[in-house]
C-alpha cells in the first residue's frame, strides 16, 4: 500500500476544516468514522486514460507530444482538445517545455500505432483540436499500446496505468487521475455501510490540472462532460429531503453535481457538461463537504474551494498545511472542508 513517492498510503494524513474555523490533523484512517448516519458521500468513478502520447508532426518530421485534455463531442468519442509539446518528456518541467513544431489545420500527427489529423487551432500555440482517424474501438486500443498517463516533474519515476485509477474505477473517460479518491479503500467503504453512511457515484471526464503555460492555466478547468446514474440522482435528492449532507469525494464531484443541479438541491440525472468555474460567489445548492488535497493559490481546484470557505480561513489554512508539512499533488495528504457539522469533535483542534 504505497504511493508512487514510496511513502505508505496507510500514513496518509487528513486536515478538516469547519465551517466556524475550527481544525484538526489526524491520520486519513480516519475518515471512515467521520460521517453521520444518512449522509450521502459522492465519489468520481472514472477510469484514467492514458492520454500522453509521443509521436511525429509528419509535415516536419519534429518530435510532438500530445496530452489529450478534454472530448470535443461524446456523440463523436475520436475528437479531443489537446494540449501539445516539442521534444521531451515529463522529467522536464511542464512550464520548460519546448513548444510543439509549428501546426497547421490539416497537418497529420503519427502517434504511435494511431494517426490524427489537426481539425482546428485554437487561440493558443499549444492549443489545438484534433481527431484521430478510425473509430472509437480502434483509437482505444492505441491509447492502450501506445498511451502513457499524464505526468509531471515532481514523480520522476514513470507511471504505470494502474498508479492512476482509483479503486473505483470504471469507464476511461478522465484525462487526469480523480485523486481524491486515492483516499479510498474497501476497508472505508464498509465502515461507511456499516454506519448507514450513503455511497454513490458520478462519472466525470476530470481535465488536465497543468498546461505549462500561466495564461493557458487561467482558463482551466476546460468543459468537462459528465454523467450521473438515476440512482445517484435519486439518492442525492432523498439525502436532501432528509437534511443530510452530501459530500463530494473530489473538486470533479463538485462540478457535476452543482453543473446538474436545481434550485431545490435535487440533481438532474443523465449526461451534462460542466462548463465555467466554481469561485467565490458561486452558490453550492447540493455539496455540503469535499474531500480534496492539497491545492495552492492560483490554481483552478484552489479557486473552487473559495466557494467553501472565505479567504481568511483559507490562508490560515495554507498556512497550517505548509507549517505541518502537508504533502501536495495528486498522490498527497487528504483536506476535508465540511460545512454542516463537526468532524473534529473529539479530536485535537490545530
Amino acid at each position: 500500500m504505497t504511493n508512487e513517492d514510496g511513502s505508505d498510503r496507510r500514513l496518509a494524513r487528513l486536515f478538516v476544516v469547519e465551517a466556524d474555523g475550527m481544525m484538526c490533523d489526524l491520520p486519513r484512517t480516519r475518515l471512515a468514522t467521520l460521517f453521520n448516519p444518512g449522509d450521502l458521500v459522492v465519489a468520481n468513478d472514472a477510469a484514467t486514460l492514458p492520454a500522453s502520447l509521443h509521436g511525429t508532426h509528419v509535415p516536419s518530421g519534429k518530435a510532438i507530444e500530445i496530452r489529450l485534455a478534454g472530448w470535443l463531442s461524446l456523440s463523436d468519442p475520436t475528437r479531443f482538445v489537446a494540449i501539445a509539446f516539442g521534444l521531451g518528456g515529463h522529467r522536464t518541467r511542464t512550464e520548460d517545455r519546448l513548444p510543439p513544431p509549428a501546426l497547421s489545420t490539416g497537418d497529420r500527427l503519427r502517434l504511435g500505432p494511431l494517426e490524427a489529423v489537426v481539425e482546428r487551432l485554437l487561440d493558443h500555440p499549444r492549443l489545438l483540436e484534433l481527431r484521430f482517424k478510425g473509430n472509437r474501438a480502434t483509437m482505444l486500443a492505441g491509447l492502450a499500446q501506445h498511451g502513457r498517463p499524464i505526468q509531471y516533474a515532481h514523480v520522476p519515476e514513470p507511471l504505470a496505468l494502474w498508479d492512476v485509477w482509483t479503486k473505483i474505477a470504471a469507464r476511461p473517460f478522465a484525462f487526469e487521475a480523480p485523486s481524491a479518491g486515492f483516499a479510498l479503500d474497501w476497508r472505508t467503504l464498509q465502515a461507511w455501510r456499516q454506519r448507514d453512511v450513503g455511497f454513490t457515484a458520478i462519472t466525470h471526464a476530470a481535465g488536465i490540472s497543468s498546461t505549462g503555460d500561466p495564461v493557458l492555466d487561467s482558463r482551466l478547468p476546460f468543459d468537462e462532460p459528465y454523467r450521473i446514474p438515476e440512482r445517484t440522482a435519486e439518492e442525492v435528492t432523498r439525502a436532501k429531503l432528509r437534511g443530510s449532507r452530501i459530500i463530494a469525494i473530489g473538486t470533479s464531484v463538485v462540478r457535476a453535481l452543482e453543473a446538474a443541479a436545481n434550485p431545490d438541491g435535487s440533481v438532474r440525472p443523465g449526461n451534462g457538461t460542466a462548463t465555467g468555474r466554481i469561485a467565490q460567489d458561486t452558490p453550492l445548492r447540493v455539496v455540503d463537504a469535499v474531500l480534496t488535497g492539497v491545492h495552492e493559490p492560483g490554481e483552478s481546484h484552489f479557486e473552487l474551494l473559495r466557494a467553501f470557505a472565505d479567504d481568511a480561513l483559507l490562508a490560515k489554512v495554507s498556512t497550517a498545511l505548509t507549517a505541518s508539512r502537508y504533502r501536495t499533488h495528486e498522490f498527497g495528504d487528504s483536506v476535508l472542508y465540511n460545512l454542516l457539522a463537526a468532524a473534529c469533535v473529539g479530536a485535537n483542534g490545530t
